[in-house]
């Protein structure tokens, strides 16, 4: 196996990245960043032959970091420089469209690209399958849903895929009336039943904006119409997506919910090796339609990728700074709902043909959101 160069080192895709080379004995030849903190210095020490990429470094993180000598850069660019190393995989877990100029990089490189960066194809699809095409780079999800659809894939001619079926848990909203879920309080809506997951992502889940984002992956990454994309409800997680085919049969793959198996599956495929995860004990499992009136935003969200453009950019940093405003107190739960419409109503439809594009449209959609959500710009 090759190498590994694993960006947003200190999260959580990261720190499993980290255990999945270490069980596997496969060298790490690169970390990356935002911050310079201790625990990076820390995995910097560990891996004393590692390539280290800082990209918003303190001037004191810049000195600390400095002792560790030349194999030590600063800055965004520096973390895509890491991506262009050839000969080995990269694990991109940065959060946000930050990591979408590594992704780029690292399939113009010729590289494998493990993906959990999930920004690179919600806000530029497009520009990621050009690069890999011309590259002749590798692109395999880690997402767990698009991991699964992957795994039933292999193998399978896209033209016996009659449709992509996402599933999600429901979060802890699942079953509510429209009105209790309008009343949700941040508490409320972070408590996920399943998945241990950061603040937006928590919040995403709660209303079905993370999987109308899943829904635009997965049309990039398997080049399905969105009217063959469908969601289904599964709140135990086990079932992580399916795939019908055009003479009625179903794939789908299962499996507990730990993040180090699809992980470490982006890593080894081919193959496939032990991993420290408990066999599956099978429960009953339950799939129910999703609820059009609790789930508004998903809907959005799906709509502004079959825009494309600058819509799925737009949409994206706006539910950010939206899920932020409800965070702390300033919107509520459907006031995400009010911020994208506004934002998406407000926001010009334009081409999108470089990496500048996209943070053009970011940072615009940003201010716009902002003035949605009633926050000083």
């Amino acid at each position: 196996m090759n190498p590994l160069i694993i960006l947003g080192a200190t999260g959580s895709i990261g720190r499993q990245a980290f255990d999945v080379a270490s069980r596997l004995d496969i060298p790490v030849a690169g970390i990356a960043a935002r911050r310079g903190s201790d625990e990076l210095y820390e995995r910097a020490v560990a891996h004393p032959d590692a390539r280290v990429a800082v990209a918003a470094p303190t001037g004191a993180e810049r000195e600390r970091f400095g002792r560790l000598g030349r194999r030590v850069a600063f800055g965004a660019e520096a973390v895509a420089e890491l991506a262009r190393v050839p000969g080995v995989t990269v694990l991109n877990g940065v959060v946000g469209a930050a990591g979408l100029p590594a992704s780029i990089a690292a399939l113009e490189a010729g590289n494998r690209l493990a993906l959990a960066n999930k920004e690179s194809l919600v806000t530029a699809g497009p520009l990621v399958i050009e690069a890999k095409d011309r590259g002749g780079g590798e692109l395999i999800p880690v997402d767990s849903e698009h991991s699964a659809l992957f795994q039933c894939l292999v193998g399978e001619p896209s033209e016996s895929v009659r449709r992509l079926i996402l599933t999600a848990s429901g979060g802890p909203l699942r079953g509510k009336s429209r009105t209790e879920v309008e009343q949700a309080g941040p508490a409320e809506v972070l408590a996920h039943p399943t998945w241990s997951m950061g603040p937006r992502i928590t919040v995403d889940s709660a209303t079905l904006v993370n999987k109308g984002f899943e829904v635009i992956e997965a049309h990039h990454l398997f080049g399905i119409p969105y009217e063959r994309i469908d969601v289904v409800v599964h709140p135990q997680s086990i079932v992580h997506s399916l795939v019908e085919f055009v003479d009625g049969s179903v794939k789908a793959q299962l499996g507990e919910p730990d993040m180090r198996v699809p992980i470490q599956y982006a890593i080894t495929y081919p193959d496939r090796v032990e991993a420290p995860v408990a066999g599956l004990d099978l429960p009953t499992l339950e799939f129910t339609p999703r609820d059009p009136a609790i789930t508004p935003a998903f809907d959005l969200v799906v709509e502004a990728g079959r825009r494309g453009g600058a819509a799925p950019i737009a949409v994206n940093a706006a539910d950010e700074v939206a899920v932020r405003a409800f965070l702390d107190g300033r919107i509520g739960l459907f006031g995400i709902v009010s911020v994208l419409e506004g934002v998406l109503r407000r926001i010009d439809d334009r081409e999108i043909n470089s990496v500048s594009d996209v943070l053009d449209v970011d940072r615009e959609a940003r201010t716009l959101a902002m003035q949605e959500a009633g926050l000083a710009c």
